[in-house]
């Protein structure tokens, strides 16, 4: 009987993603998917509100087959679930078993008399299943009772592989789902949303993807928190609801463990050895539910996930309660700072002593690069100091605040500022709100234009409002003339005020837009800068030496901007700048991807995204920057998705800069990835945004070749042509000779899709020379594929040859994964000879064979039967597949094997040339569309 109409069951309301999955969970679903074709046993595991049952919708969605979905009952009562599904089948089903199975489901149900039969409710149970068939799903098993487990158990052996079973569990759990349900299951752990995944699901409410940051470090990430917290700082709504949905959380843990968590909420660096100090000799042992219930983690120290849930438990402790536990801190903190901090906490009168302490409590966690301790302590202080003293305290604590990236203190301050400060410190007070807005400065208008009038008659405050006007001119509004002239008049207020490191903060900012239109000017600026800038400026990302890193990276400079950068990064720590150290961090990914240095490169990547995160700065920077490694040594689906969020992102906040920047990743993504018309349209994009920002250098942002050869791949040679004529003398005048190599690598590709292959192998040749002089790795093997290319055209396979083993010996050094997957491609078409000597990676029968199966998506349990092998077998023999192509996962080497296939369907090279009728390489994950 065909019962799959009516035994489908699936949630309703979860939020799904426009791009046709569960929100941020499509990789968790598809290992679901994976361990269900394995094996058939499936559990899900995670903390209360980590999106268990949001997974499990995506397994179930759009599913063939009959799927039986149920909840356990927290109550407990015997054979809840199993009632559950035979309510949830066709009373045919019910109505067609034996008569003791079906009396005994029928007193089950309360729909006969007698008492429940523990057996016939599993035979019945186990023909109803078999009979069914498809997949059986589970939610909150952790409160299946026993004799529930112990039926559902027996019916999952006697159906065999006929019934599938997916079940979520919460944890803690006293006893595993293989305890309850015994026999073999796979987990799968369902963590907290990234932050990626984050501004995904907040883009489905609605909400701007630029709040991602800010969103995941007061969620922890947990799904359900993050619509709410997303409108609460949208549009600074009452946090009210997001503290009662936290609170329900907290009040399932005992009176003692929200007792200790206070003083961890409370303490700057809780420790178990602190906590033991205050008062709480079992710190640990209450601490474990808390864990459990995924709200803090101990690996390294005491921290919870989220800060909404510190706020939420310092809120519900009340002010006597929080004050009692700053006085157990202080007397247990061996820290000076600390212990003035929660004396102060714990004070709430006005001892001007006092407040003097926190103020030099201020300035030492000042010096020592803890600028939102500053921040914090200064602010405290201001309560208690006379009216004389306070203004400059807060304008301190606020540019403090600013670059922690604290923007509710930074609020703050402005406002008590705008009760007691003088023109000056409300001016600073200004000027700390508009660095906090990171990228976001659209809308910032009336907050310049208050600072203007409060800087009027100080030439150096208003020179201060000048340098980020100039900044808004170029990032915002696309203007880098505009944005010149502020910084010309910003540097005229300078001189006049004398101050010769904001002369030199003003002549780096004229110097940075005089390099974006190409003025003659633009290093001799430079230099004037650097004359004048004293050592460590802050903040280091708008220092004279930030600058001159970044153009020795556009000018091919390589080793020398990896050596000023490498020196200004433990300035930028030490001070504490946030959005400093970002800086630094992602300007070495740059440098390191240019160097060859892939590995390095997602290093520096991670890290600037881990402390984007952290510190709730613009994610667009991070995004960009983890999109351009990722492409280099990772995983393009990766790189694409990173650069979409970081397009989105950029638009949102009105950033032109890095719009244009994501864009370009974006579309040297596709057009590696095989769709030169999407990258087409993308790069077409920065092509209008430079035009009409008037960008006349071409280096900082190399579009122009990517886009020609994605023009002569999709046919449209003569507008290739044209940029490259347009480009060329441009790029010839201002002597950027990197440049001039893209160019002519792109001026090859044109050529050979013209038909002139002699033509392009000439000029591919000098694109090659000037690549290696220049020391660019990726970028001469790129050159060198192409030029395999053109010779296997040439009909010149020992020459092809020669340059596919040169370039897979480049991308190896480099380790470029998504490059040595495209030499592998060139390797293959160009015959078994081709393979790079020493290289060893020929696949043996019985490895094509497992690579064939692997190719149409078959588990390692399905090939270990097809072939008679065991799984170890076929382990064993996966990983030396991956050696010899040289890729890292089974979704890298299924799409290399299907890319590579005999049929020809592996036929073309459209990243490298001019065969544009077949375009095989799919990016390694769905595809995404972007935003706008």
């Amino acid at each position: 009987m065909n019962a799959s109409g009516r035994v489908r069951s699936c949630a309703q309301g979860r939020p799904v993603s426009a791009f046709g999955g569960v929100v941020g969970r499509a990789a968790l679903v598809a290992e679901v998917e994976g361990a269900l074709a394995a094996g058939g046993r499936v559990v899900l595991r995670g903390a209360p509100g980590a999106g268990k049952s949001t997974l499990l919708d995506g397994v179930v969605r759009d599913r063939p087959g009959p799927v039986i979905r149920v909840g356990a009952d927290a109550d407990g009562l015997p054979f809840a679930v199993v009632a559950e599904i035979f309510d949830a089948v066709p009373a045919g089903l019910r109505d067609g078993l034996a008569g003791p199975q079906r009396d005994a489901v029928a007193a089950l149900l309360r729909r006969g008399a007698g008492e429940v039969d523990v057996m016939a409710v599993r035979f019945a149970l186990a023909a109803v299943l078999r009979e069914v068939g498809g997949l059986l799903v589970i939610d909150d098993a952790q409160w299946t009772d026993p004799a529930g487990a112990g039926a559902v158990a027996y019916a999952l052996r006697r159906a065999g592989g006929a019934v599938g079973c997916v079940i979520a569990e919460r944890t803690p759990v006293e006893v595993s789902v293989s305890g309850r349900f015994g026999g073999a299951w796979a987990m799968v752990a369902v963590p907290p949303l990234s932050v990626g995944e984050v501004a995904a699901l907040l883009g489905e409410h609605g909400l701007p993807g630029a709040l991602a940051g800010r969103v995941h470090a007061a969620s922890g990430g947990f799904p359900g928190w993050v619509p709410a917290i997303g409108r609460a700082l949208d549009a600074g709504s009452d946090p009210r609801p997001v503290r009662r949905l936290i609170a329900a959380r907290l009040a399932e843990l005992s009176a003692t463990t929200r007792a200790v968590l206070l003083a961890v909420a409370l303490a700057r660096r809780p420790t178990p050895a602190l906590l033991r100090r205050a008062g709480w000799p079992d710190a640990d042992l209450h601490l474990r539910p808390a864990v459990a219930a995924g709200l803090i983690t101990m690996a390294d120290g005491v921290r919870f996930v989220g800060t909404a849930i510190a706020d939420t438990v310092i809120e519900e402790a009340g002010w006597s309660g929080r004050a009692a536990v700053h006085r157990a801190l202080a007397g247990a903190s061996g820290d000076p700072i600390d212990r003035v901090r929660h004396r102060g906490l714990a004070d709430p009168g006005t001892d001007v002593g006092l407040g003097r302490e926190l103020a030099e409590a201020a300035v030492a966690a000042r010096d020592a690069g803890d600028r939102a301790g500053a921040a914090e302590l200064g602010l405290l202080a201001a309560e208690r100091l006379p009216g004389g003293e306070r203004g400059a305290v807060i304008a301190e604590a606020t540019v403090d605040a600013a670059a922690a990236g604290r923007g509710d203190l930074v609020l703050r301050g402005e406002t008590l500022l705008d009760r007691v400060g003088t023109p000056a410190e409300r001016a600073r007070a200004r000027l700390a709100v508009i660095r906090s807005a990171g990228q976001s400065l659209h809308g910032h208008a009336d907050t310049f234009a208050r600072a203007l009038a409060d800087a009027e008659g100080d030439p150096a405050l208003e020179a201060e409002v000048r340098i980020r006007l100039a900044v808004r001119a170029n990032l915002t509004e696309g203007n880098p003339a505009r944005a010149r002239e502020e910084a010309v008049r910003a540097c005229g207020l300078a001189s006049a005020a004398g101050d010769r490191s904001l002369l030199a903060a003003a002549l780096t900012m004229r110097a940075r837009v005089e390099r974006i239109v190409g003025h003659p000017d633009a290093e001799r600026t430079l230099a004037q800068a650097l004359a004048l800038q004293r050592p460590q400026a802050d903040p280091v990302n708008d220092s004279a030496e930030f600058l001159a890193a970044r153009h020795d990276l556009f000018d091919d400079r390589v080793d020398d901007a990896r050596g000023l950068l490498l020196g200004l990064l433990p300035v930028a720590e030490r001070s504490g700048d946030a959005e400093g150290i970002v800086d630094v961090l992602r300007g070495l990914a740059e440098v390191e991807v240019r160097a060859g240095a892939c590995v390095r490169a997602s290093s520096y990547a991670a890290r600037a995204l881990e402390l984007t995160e952290s510190a709730g700065l613009s994610a667009g920077p991070a995004w960009y920057t983890m999109a351009v490694t990722e492409a280099a040594g990772g995983d393009l689906g990766h790189a694409r998705t990173y650069a979409m969020r970081g397009v989105a992102v950029s638009q949102e906040a009105h950033d032109v800069v890095f719009l244009a920047r994501g864009l370009h990743a974006l579309g040297a993504i596709d057009l590696i990835g095989g769709d030169p018309q999407e990258a087409v349209r993308s790069l077409e994009r920065v092509r209008v945004l430079e035009r009409d920002a008037g960008v006349v250098d071409p280096s900082p942002l190399r579009w122009h070749g990517d886009l020609a050869i994605a023009l002569a791949l999709t046919g449209r040679l003569e507008r290739a042509r044209a940029l490259l004529a347009e480009v060329r003398p441009i790029a010839a005048r201002l002597g950027r000779t990197g440049v001039l190599a893209a160019l002519d690598h792109a001026e090859g590709q044109v050529a050979a899709a013209g038909g002139d292959l002699a033509g392009a192998a000439e000029v591919l040749a000098r694109s090659a020379e000037r690549f290696a002089a220049l020391g660019l790795p990726l970028e001469l093997g790129r050159v060198l594929l192409s030029q395999a290319q053109v010779a296997r055209r040439r009909r010149r396979p020992a020459e092809g040859r020669a340059f596919v083993t040169r370039a897979y010996e480049v991308f190896t050094a480099a380790r470029a994964v998504p490059w040595l997957r495209l030499t592998l491609h060139a390797a293959d078409r160009l015959g078994p000879s081709a393979v790079p000597a020493g290289r060893e990676d020929a696949l043996t029968p019985g490895e094509a064979r497992v690579g064939e199966l692997i190719a149409r998506g078959a588990s390692n349990r399905e090939i270990a039967a097809a072939l008679a092998l065991s799984v170890k077998t076929v382990e064993a023999t996966l990983t030396r597949i991956y050696r010899k192509r040289g890729v890292r996962s089974r979704t890298q080497l299924a799409a290399l094997l299907r890319d590579t296939a005999p049929d020809g369907s592996g036929e073309g090279f459209p990243a490298f040339g001019p065969e544009p009728a077949s375009l095989p390489f799919p990016p390694s994950t769905p595809r995404e569309r972007p935003h706008g």
